[in-house]
Parts: C-alpha cells; sequence; structure tokens
C-alpha cells in the first residue's frame, strides 16, 4: 500500500505575515528585503503583485525596482514569521505526529493509516482552509505517495491550491517540469546537469543511472530515484530531524572585499559561527567549502579536504583563506562570503592517529573554543571576541544568513 503524503507551504510566508499586521499593503506590491544601510539588500519575500511583475526572491533591490518601479520595501520580523509558523504547525500536529519542518514555512505530514485522515484530498483541503480561517495566511498542499512529489505538487499551483500527484498522473504533470524544481537540485547541480544536457525532470529520470553517478556520485543515484518516484525517506516526527549534511553560513558586508586582511577578518566572522554550531551539535567537518560572490552578483564556490575532521574556529578559517587565495584574485572585489562545512561525522567517532600532527596543540585550541562558547552563551554573542575584529563595524553588525546551495 502506498504512503499518503502531504506537503504545506505558507504563501510567501514573510510577505504575508506583513500584510496581516499593515492592511495597507494589501492594494500595492511590495517586498520583504534585508538592510539596505548594511548592503543585505536583497529580497527576502514577494507578494502575488510583486512576483507578476517579476520580482524574484534573492533578487537585489535594484534589479526588483528595476522591474518593478513602484515596489514599496518593508523590513522584515522574524519573530513574527516564527510565531505564525508554530500557529499553523498547531494546525498540522491535529492531524499526525509525523510532522517534518522544511523551514520556518514548509513542512511534510504523512498521514498514512490515519483513521482522522480517510480521504487525503479532503485533508488537505480541510487544511488548506483551516489555515486561512484561524491565521488569516493561505497554503499550498501536495498530495503524494512520496516527500519529493508532495513537494513538487504544493509548488505546481500557488496560492491556496490544493495539487494531487498520483502514480498514474506522475509523468505527465512532473516530468515535463526544469530538473532545478526538484528537491536536491541546487545552483551547481543545475548547471552540471545542463552541462549533460538535462533540462527537465523527464530527462533526468530517463538518463542511465550509472553515467549520473559517474558525474555526482552517489547523490546521482539519488537525483536519478527522485526523478522516477523512488523517494523512500520516512517523514519524522518533530524532534527527530536528520542530521544536517552541512553548516554553513554567508555575509553581504557594508564594503566590498578588496585585499586579504578584510577577507581574513570575515572568514574569522564566518568561521566562528560555523565552528560554535559543530560543537553544539557534537560534530566535526572533514571537508571546507568557500563561497565568493563578485560585483556582478554571481556566485562560485570551492572546496578541500581536511587532514582530519576538525571543529576549531582557527582551522576553518586557516582552511577558508587557502582555498580563497588560491582560487580568487582581490583585484577583483567580493561583494559576499560564504563559509561551509561539509562531510560531517560525530566528534565522538574514531579517527585514525597522524604522527605529524601536534593533538597537544589541537585540544588547547579547541579548549578556548569551548571556552568562548560558554561565555557567550552565558552574557550574550558580542562579550567576547577576537582581537582582529576590535572596531570592526561590520563585525557588529554582522547578520548571518544561510548558505545558498
Amino acid at each position: 500500500m502506498d504512503r499518503v503524503i502531504l506537503h504545506s507551504d505558507i504563501n510567501s510566508c514573510y510577505a504575508s505575515v506583513e500584510k496581516l499586521y499593515d492592511g495597507r499593503l494589501g492594494g500595492k506590491p511590495f517586498a520583504v528585503c534585508g538592510s539596505r544601510e548594511l548592503r543585505h539588500g536583497i529580497i527576502l519575500a514577494k507578494d502575488e503583485m510583486a512576483k507578476a511583475a517579476g520580482v524574484k526572491t534573492g533578487m537585489a533591490i535594484w534589479q526588483a525596482r528595476k522591474l518593478c518601479p513602484e515596489l514599496e520595501l518593508v523590513e522584515p520580523h522574524f519573530e513574527r514569521y516564527a510565531k505564525y509558523s508554530a500557529l499553523v504547525r498547531e494546525i498540522y500536529a491535529e492531524y499526525t505526529d509525523r510532522c517534518e519542518p522544511f523551514g520556518i514555512d514548509e513542512s511534510w505530514l504523512d498521514i498514512t493509516n490515519c483513521l482522522a485522515c480517510p480521504d487525503p484530498v479532503r485533508t488537505a483541503e480541510e487544511i488548506r482552509s483551516r489555515v486561512k480561517r484561524e491565521t488569516g495566511l493561505t497554503v499550498s498542499v501536495g498530495v503524494s505517495w512520496n516527500k519529493v512529489f508532495a513537494k513538487l505538487g504544493s509548488d505546481y499551483k500557488k496560492p491556496d491550491a490544493v495539487t494531487v500527484i498520483d502514480r498514474d498522473r506522475y509523468r505527465q504533470m512532473v516530468w515535463a517540469l526544469p530538473a532545478s524544481d526538484m528537491l536536491m537540485v541546487g545552483r551547481s547541480t543545475r548547471r552540471e546537469l545542463g552541462r549533460m544536457g538535462i533540462q527537465t525532470i523527464g530527462e533526468l529520470a530517463r538518463t542511465d543511472p550509472e553515467l549520473l553517478t559517474a558525474r555526482f556520485g552517489k547523490g546521482g543515484i539519488t537525483l536519478w530515484r527522485y526523478a522516477n518516484g523512488m523517494d523512500d525517506s520516512i517523514v519524522r516526527r518533530a524532534g527527530e530531524e536528520e542530521p544536517p549534511q552541512s553548516i554553513g553560513n554567508s555575509v553581504t558586508l557594508a564594503y566590498d572585499i578588496e585585499n586579504e586582511d578584510q577577507a581574513r577578518r570575515t572568514l574569522i566572522m564566518l568561521a566562528e559561527s560555523v565552528s560554535a554550531r559543530l560543537r553544539a551539535q557534537k560534530l566535526r567537518c572533514r571537508t571546507v567549502e568557500v563561497a565568493l560572490r563578485s560585483e556582478k552578483l554571481q556566485w562560485e564556490s570551492h572546496r578541500t579536504r581536511l587532514r582530519y575532521a576538525t571543529d576549531i574556529t582557527t582551522e576553518l578559517v586557516t582552511s577558508a583563506l587557502g582555498i580563497m587565495c588560491r582560487c580568487h584574485d582581490l583585484s577583483s572585489p567580493l561583494r559576499s562570503l560564504g563559509l561551509r562545512a561539509l562531510e560531517l561525522v560525530h566528534a565522538g567517532d574514531d579517527e585514525q592517529m597522524d604522527m605529524f600532527v601536534d593533538y597537544v596543540n589541537l585540544n588547547k585550541q579547541r579548549g578556548i573554543d569551548a571556552a568562548m562558547d560558554k561565555i557567550r552563551g552565558k552574557y550574550g554573542a558580542g562579550m567576547i571576541r577576537r582581537a582582529c575584529l576590535l572596531g570592526d563595524t561590520a563585525a557588529e553588525n554582522l547578520a548571518f544568513c544561510s548558505l545558498p546551495d
């Protein structure tokens, strides 16, 4: 018997919540954006009118204004979005305990064999109606037998809609969609698929899986299985989230990065955040990736594999700076920098010793990092910082965001 999976997506979450607080926003195009003063000036969310004008999430403000001159800009209020996200999830929880969040505005629900949900489509419609009535927000819900196609269903028709993708129609509905619409196909994977002549999900589904494995490793088989509807990943209960595959942060500063000193300070800020999150989750990384964004807003990324797994801030900085110096000439300024830790392993896992590694010094560095984590946890993130960052206003105002795929 097939599973019954729903994917529910709050439509234009940030923009929709802002509209609840300010009724003036209902009659004109508007977008929620980051701080223009600190140059975090990108579109975080847009309403339907702005979307119709061509405004896209992640677009620079100047680009959005060029497409939609009357666009009104609204500053974000993340505490509001968290509040409404929790309210919507309370509604989901009345139908099933298998409710897995995917970001602040999306969730999967497994309603297989739920006595309260005998008719999947009727349940999806009921959830959609209740969210609108009880919160003022709208959701789009996808219904399918697996998580990947359920998510495609919620994206298929927006806003405020229910879409069913079943075994009888999935080829007609899904295979014509761009490959980039599918889960696990980010920017770099999309480019690589394009080089292989693969533009749609159907073309991906019909590609020899051995060819995909040769290009993407184990991830190639996963892509092929997803495109063919063979996703068997479970919907986890709250608190059972799968361990992260990577941990990363990126930042756009109030100035362009034009020399090695500026790059080092920026990477230290990023490494402190990434390494602290690694330590908090008792993880270490074997690979470090640096993402570079040019003045023309184009991203490129480079990575290196480490000799041993680490969660030490200074080691992440050294590796990241080495990557950047090898791969980018700072005579071409950078608008943004990102740092990501990959190939994560548990901190308690056994590891082959290396006779050329100074483990005594590593343990000292790890102790320093742990002490800084403790101070920040007790007194606040700004209570202790490295001397090289003192007086750096960018460090004082730094706002982290998720690193793009």
